[in-house]
């Protein structure tokens, strides 16, 4: 492990944050340097703090410390993400014999020195207990390898030293604070405890020493793993081999199953069925992982520490085999998934009548899978929540391979997994907010760099659906998604390239966007293209390309799309943007009018066909969309020097010709269409083979 501390760094640091104190700047500094490391810490885990003087509103001196806030990200930590509490009050908790978790909680609250700022971190006593003004503490791999040994604690001494005390797992909060106290009372010369099954803790009176003990002893924990396994296979062969080339495909086939299978009862909120987004890895190393003979034991070997419990559960699920029928696929994965939550329903049982205790039970549904020659796939009810589990289901892998290597691999208790899981202190750290009516929903949107389809993404977005958004056109789709992520978190958001005239390019297409997120549940084909001309004047390639574009693209894309809801086997929707033209064609706009119209029929057809897999097909018809400078309509680019050289009317007038024109007078904007796609997307009401329109009022368009 390198380390990383550049005092021209640090010295520029402190200055570019010269309105903090200088020791928290240092602080923050370091932080980061840990947080960077995936190998130390993994999305909110581990604590830093630093003690300083500071002067209250009375121009009083008090002793302060400023402690990381719960489930505060380190790599990315700045000065909101600690939390100042004075220490005079809290040191004296240590006379207390013990502390119910609400009663640490309040007083940690109350003694902070802004109230504003965020909850600490459940081992703030333990930081404000020890004496040294900088403190680090991780969940460094390499020290929970040499912990989730048999002989772990002699193999922590043989591999550190004698400067690195070991004591056993006690949880968070009083117990362990009162614990590492009395272990450098009794040796104040230690330069840091490790804790089994837990973690590693480092103190000094600089940043700097802090920080390079724990690189150091993290090293060297590194340096014996290396030692020890210097020669050995990691895995036993199985004997079973699947072609690298086959595994995406493979993978895939399980990501959609397995989305199908945990999608899971009727949200209190919204009363649909609660969908999981899913995170995909398939390196070379977890593919070798799947196929070995020790696959099962790491996945029901538990977790590295109890803190990865409230992210991943204690358990991986395994499938044992890829059948190449995906019926028998579903069959295995139903299998897995039922034995995973009859296991999970016992073990929660048995803490509630061992504790004689009741409380509501989380989600009994696996978070990690290892699925046999493709990889680990992770699910969570956010994109972030599986790409978290994803990130610890790499690392717990990549560290039982070694552990299983050079010993006895022993994982704590499933009481101690139960306590840390179910504690309310930890789950605070999973930030609840109100759940969006797509949450946990994958949305195509082909023909997105145009007006319509950024208006659908936009409100996709909204709705909380990961939208992936397509076009044949790359310098305008990257406008579009440049624009979208300014508004939206950049991790919502996909694009993909491919041609809807081209099966096989939308076959390759949807291949790569199941292999980004696992599946699709909202398909909104929408790519289009008009050309203006009478029927005599018609170039027959341009009617050939129209059509192309427009019927044989919505017939490509529905197509494409099948398989993966057959996969899922939790229904979907189609919402294909026809257009008012349907209804209500224009002269000299034949090649658009019957390929939409083409496209509207193939549509009510896949309404009838889809419909026994509760897949809905409607449609939505708009008109008279615009779209803005920013993303201009491209239809609207074709068809407006026409329109407006006929009626003698520049780009502004045009637009107020047709809002006049509409019953509303109402201008139609790209965010109604879309609107209207999540209105079909929302599954309000049980409707398909329906076509909306969205076009202000036009009686030629009235349903009859």
């Amino acid at each position: 492990m390198i380390n990383l501390f550049k005092k021209k760094d640090a010295k520029a640091f402190v200055k570019k944050h010269a309105f903090l104190p200088g020791a928290l700047a240092l602080r923050i500094y370091t932080s980061r340097l840990i947080g960077a490391n995936s190998d130390l810490v993994l999305h909110g885990g581990g604590n830093t703090s630093v003690k300083l003087m500071s002067k209250n509103i009375l121009g009083e001196k008090k002793d302060v410390i400023f402690v990381k806030g719960s489930g505060m990200d380190l790599s990315t930590i700045g000065p909101d993400g600690f939390v100042g509490l004075n220490m005079e009050p809290l040191r004296r908790l240590r006379n207390v014999k013990d502390l119910a978790d609400e009663v640490m909680q309040n007083q940690l609250r109350i003694h902070r020195i802004d109230a504003s700022a965020p909850d600490p971190s459940v081992e703030a006593l333990l930081h404000i207990f020890l004496p040294h003004t900088y403190i680090d503490h991780t969940h460094a791999d390499s020290i929970l390898i040499l912990t989730n040994q048999k002989n772990g604690k002699r193999i922590v001494k043989e591999a550190l030293g004698d400067k690195v005390p070991v004591i056993s797992y006690i949880l968070s909060g009083l117990p362990l604070a009162k614990a590492m106290i009395n272990q450098y009372k009794k040796n104040p010369d230690i330069e840091a405890i490790v804790v089994m099954n837990h973690g590693i803790f480092t103190f000094a009176d600089s940043a700097e020493t802090s920080y390079k003990n724990m690189v150091a002893y993290v090293s060297k924990a590194e340096t014996y793993i290396k030692e020890q396994t210097k020669s050995k296979l990691f895995y036993t062969p199985s004997g079973a081999r699947i072609s690298r080339e086959k595994s995406p495909s493979a993978i895939q086939r399980a990501a959609q199953v397995i989305r199908g299978t945990c999608a899971h009862g009727q949200d209190k909120n919204t009363g649909k069925l609660r969908k999981f987004c899913i995170e995909i890895r398939d390196g070379r190393d977890l593919i070798e992982a799947s196929l070995s003979k020790e696959a099962k034991e790491i996945c029901r070997s538990g977790v590295l520490t109890p803190d990865h419990a409230i992210r991943t559960k204690n358990e991986m699920a395994y499938i044992p085999s890829m059948p190449a029928d995906d019926a028998a696929l579903k069959q295995l994965v139903h299998r897995v998934v039922h034995a995973y939550k009859k296991d999970y329903r016992q073990y929660v049982q048995s803490r509630k009548t061992t504790k004689n205790i009741d409380f509501e039970s989380l989600d009994p549904y696996p978070r990690l899978f290892l699925v046999f020659g493709a990889g680990l796939i992770a699910i969570g009810f956010s994109r972030k929540d599986a790409r978290i589990a994803a990130d610890i289901g790499e690392h717990t892998i990549r560290a039982k391979r070694k552990a299983l290597t050079f010993g006895e691999y022993k994982p704590i208790s499933r009481s101690h997994v139960f306590d840390m899981e179910y504690w309310s202190l930890q789950q605070q750290k999973l930030k609840k907010s109100a759940i969006l009516p797509l949450q946990g929903q994958i949305a195509l949107v082909t023909g997105a760099a145009g007006a319509i389809g950024a208006g659908v993404a936009e409100r996709l977005l909204a709705a909380g659906a990961v939208v992936v958004i397509s076009d044949i056109d790359k310098k305008r789709l990257e406008i579009v998604y440049s624009i979208l992520t300014e508004k939206y978190n950049k991790n919502l958001l996909e694009c993909e390239i491919f041609d809807v005239t081209d099966f096989k390019s939308v076959q390759n297409g949807f291949n790569r966007i199941c292999q980004k997120t696992g599946g699709i549940d909202i398909v909104v084909p929408n790519a289009g293209v008009a050309h203006v001309a009478k029927i005599e004047d018609m170039d027959p390639q341009k009617f050939d390309q129209v059509m192309a574009v427009n019927l044989k693209g919505t017939y490509t894309v529905i197509k494409a799309a099948i398989p993966v809801f057959r996969r899922q086997g939790t229904g979907g929707n189609i919402i294909v943007i026809s257009s008012k033209n349907v209804f209500d064609p224009g002269a000299a706009f034949g090649a658009y009018s019957a390929s939409k119209a083409g496209a509207h029929q193939i549509s009510k057809i896949a309404a009838l066909e889809l419909a026994e897999m509760g897949v809905r097909v409607n449609m939505v018809n708009p008109d008279a969309v615009f779209g803005d400078d920013k993303i201009p309509s491209k239809l609207w680019g074709v068809v407006g020097p026409d329109r407006m050289k006929s009626r003698g009317l520049d780009p502004e007038g045009l637009q107020n010709y047709y809002q006049q024109r509409n019953l509303l007078k109402t201008r139609v904007l790209a965010e109604h269409v879309g609107n209207a796609v999540v209105f079909f997307a929302s599954d309000l009401t049980p409707t398909t083979g329906a076509a909306l329109p969205v076009d202000g009022g036009n009686p030629a368009t009235f349903s009859r």
